[in-house]
């Protein structure tokens, strides 16, 4: 663990996979300690398996949390969680932070597939995802965001997510929920009274030549285009379970 002090814990969990030479994918670091405890799970063909698993409780108020993946050329990686991440409110003051940082070379592929993050009346978190992809590297990345626990309000809840292919940035956005956030984060324009909130992010070489069409993914959900090999997912739902149905029901699609 990286420390613990008055404004809360630090820690960093690291996974790098790299080509075994013999059709498999070695884990040469998979370094992860308190709250961020990394298992290798089996995986399949040339693919290899990591569980994220909460050690602790958190991230509390003040806690500050990293995750950094490298995927190298040729390397196949999918990575989950054991259980969804709950942000929660803590006894020292300030926001906490959760920072995933995901880099993938040339030739490699990342699946990246936690469960959800459960933002807890009182808690407030900031969680930014960066993407650094090579021109021909492979993605699939899930986030999904629960306002409240069953019948709560939700805590504050921010959240960034950036995808640069090559050097070049294709995605940057933002989205704010909770008390505290810009006015209109659940009306129509944006929520609309939903409880959950998630995106499905593909990226594909292929894209570039045969480019994904926008369209609308039954209700709640919609598929765009980016600007490069890349598509998005965008879904509401009132709940977790029909959340993940959507996004589901999209993966198919690709």
């Amino acid at each position: 663990m990286d420390g613990v002090n008055a404004s809360g814990v630090r820690a960093t969990a690291r996974i790098v996979a790299r080509d075994d030479g013999r059709g498999g994918t070695s884990l040469p670091v998979l370094e992860g300690d308190g709250p961020l405890a990394l298992r290798r799970t089996r995986g399949s063909g040339a693919e290899a398996r990591v569980m994220l698993v909460g050690a602790m409780s958190g991230p509390l108020g003040g806690d500050h949390f990293r995750v950094e993946a490298g995927v190298e050329d040729g390397a196949r990686l999918r990575v989950g969680s054991a259980a969804a991440t709950i942000a929660l409110p803590g006894q020292a003051k300030g926001e906490a932070h959760y920072d995933v940082r995901l880099t993938v070379a040339d030739g490699g592929e990342l699946h990246w597939l936690p469960e959800q993050l459960i933002s807890v009346r009182g808690s407030d978190l900031y969680v930014t995802t960066h993407v650094d992809l090579g021109a021909t590297a492979r993605l699939v990345l899930r986030e999904e965001q629960v306002l409240g626990r069953a019948g709560e309000e939700p805590g504050r809840l921010s959240s960034r997510l950036r995808l640069r292919i090559v050097g070049r940035t294709v995605l940057d956005q933002e989205l704010a929920c909770g008390p505290g956030a810009p006015g209109g984060w659940d009306g129509p324009a944006v929520l609309a009274g939903h409880r959950a909130v998630g995106q499905l992010l593909v990226v594909r070489p292929e894209f570039a030549e045969e480019p994904v069409t926008a369209r609308v993914l039954g209700e709640g959900a919609a598929v765009v285009p980016l600007a490069g090999p890349a598509a998005l997912v965008t879904a509401v739902a009132p709940d977790a379970l029909r959340l993940r149905r959507l996004l589901d029901e999209a993966a198919l699609t690709f």
